[in-house]
């Protein structure tokens, strides 16, 4: 004879079970697999909406802090000049695309973060970088601030326009090692040799332009960046 339990409302009650106890039937034990499987089944969905809803909130912000900004200005003989700037409001990164009338584009990337300016000319092998002044910083300043580059288009009229001609010595033994910039330089100047510019009052009489970049930005000031390679 064997002791088993049955269960009742109030309390547990003692039986005498000659044929030994009842299994279970498989109408009880449905409800619990239905319960677990229905449970995993909602785990699974929660994890998979919180994956979707990081790799969004992760990759929706980078996106959202490039804009391009398009700013046209009169060059010398009264010409529009067209020229496009990226902003990168989460790097701290301005990237001005300048189109000469030959149709030829060069690059200048302000790097805010780590205040360097590199030139990419488009008629040279190598990129140019020079140390950001506070001159710059206050030029390229309106292109990352929210409430201006939400415009999307500046046009500079010609009366009121500031002009004025920087020139940057070439220092052509201080070639720099690209693999050791930060990485938007680097991506700028693959496959080019780097050297360090430094802002000089002029070339000389004996000395001439060496190559001019026109850059134009939305506070009215356009600004000719001249190099030469200083002397040895």
């Amino acid at each position: 004879m064997v002791r088993c339990w049955k269960h009742s409302e109030n309390c547990l009650e003692e039986a005498q079970c000659t044929d030994g106890c009842p299994a279970a039937s498989p109408q009880s034990r449905f409800p619990h697999k239905a319960f677990w499987v229905s449970l995993t089944a909602s785990l699974l969905l929660v994890v998979i909406a919180l994956g979707l809803t990081g790799h969004l909130g992760l990759s929706q912000p980078h996106s959202q802090s490039l804009q391009i900004v398009r700013i046209t200005a009169p060059d010398q003989t009264g010409v529009l000049i067209n020229q496009s700037a990226v902003v990168d409001q989460q790097n701290d990164l301005v990237t001005l695309s300048v189109t000469s009338l030959g149709n030829q584009t060069s690059t200048v990337l302000f790097d805010i973060k780590h205040r360097l300016i590199c030139y990419k000319p488009v008629n040279q092998d190598g990129c140019f970088l020079q140390k950001m002044e506070q001159s710059d910083y206050d030029n390229v300043h309106p292109l990352l601030h929210e409430s201006t580059h939400k415009q999307g288009q500046f046009q500079l009229s010609w009366n009121e326009t500031q002009r004025q001609t920087e020139f940057l010595g070439v220092l052509a033994a201080s070639q720099v090692d690209v693999s050791m910039l930060e990485e938007p330089l680097q991506a700028l100047c693959q496959d080019r040799s780097v050297h360090w510019t430094r802002r000089v009052k002029g070339p000389g009489k004996q000395r001439l332009v060496y190559f001019c970049i026109d850059i134009c930005f939305p506070s009215n000031i356009c600004v000719s960046v001249c190099f030469y390679y200083l002397p040895e």
